[in-house]
């Protein structure tokens, strides 16, 4: 009986420290995006090169979220947190045409509820008790059904269906900043450390840091009806 609270405390312990260093990831990785494309979109030279380049760029950020999910319990910690702060630099470079597509009310308003929205659903994930492991599929079809919607929308160009996507898309991102963090929480709760920690600490900080980035898209895009620039 006595070894129990110990035993408790240091579990508790690892929780903590893990889901910390997992957010100062993102965290991390978040302000590096918006700082540099408030730079870039500052700097109109570079924002003309930058869309000049753009489809590259999107190459370059695919081949690098494909690197981090399917390697990241692989590779060393130090080049997985190398490769995570080189997408969240490429994604700030891309992102800086939303600061010249969209009015920064708009901007500011998204990133504003995409924050709450994202703090109140990773709570959620942390301190629920219901086990949500079983939705991964479910979550994982619904991603792709909401791809397929989006690429049939670039060809039909309907307002209703881009409407009818962004409202998807949040829910959707929400829901998975939830089933993430309890998948993070339950991690720490296995007792990992040490380099094996650091390296899912950051692949968790990429998952995160994905589930913002979408959510704030279609937030924009809700805000930005008749906030975009002309």
């Amino acid at each position: 009986m006595q070894t129990y609270p110990t035993t408790r405390t240091n579990t508790t312990d690892l929780v903590r420290t893990f889901m910390a260093r997992t957010y100062s990831w993102m965290a991390a990785g978040l302000a590096l995006t918006a700082g540099i494309a408030w730079l870039t979109a500052s700097n109109e030279v570079l924002a003309l090169q930058v869309l000049n380049l753009r489809m590259p760029l999107i190459l370059a950020q695919l081949a690098l979220v494909f690197v981090l999910s399917f390697g990241a319990q692989r590779l060393p910690s130090a080049l997985a947190g190398v490769l995570f702060v080189a997408y969240a630099a490429l994604t700030g470079l891309t992102f800086s045409s939303i600061l010249l597509a969209y009015d920064a009310s708009a901007v500011t308003a998204a990133f504003a509820t995409t924050a709450g929205t994202f703090g109140l659903m990773s709570v959620a994930g942390f301190v629920i008790k219901k086990d949500l492991s079983a939705m991964g599929r479910f979550f994982m079809f619904a991603v792709i059904g909401l791809f397929v919607a989006m690429i049939v929308n670039l060809f039909v160009a309907s307002s209703a269906l881009t409407l009818g996507i962004s409202v998807v898309g949040v829910l959707l991102f929400a829901g998975l900043t939830a089933y993430d963090t309890q998948m993070l929480r339950n991690l720490a709760l296995s007792g990992i450390q040490g380099e094996q920690a650091e390296r899912a600490a950051i692949n968790g900080a990429l998952a995160l840091y994905l589930d913002f980035i979408n959510m704030f898209l279609f937030i924009l895009r809700l805000f930005g009806i008749g906030g975009s620039r002309d």
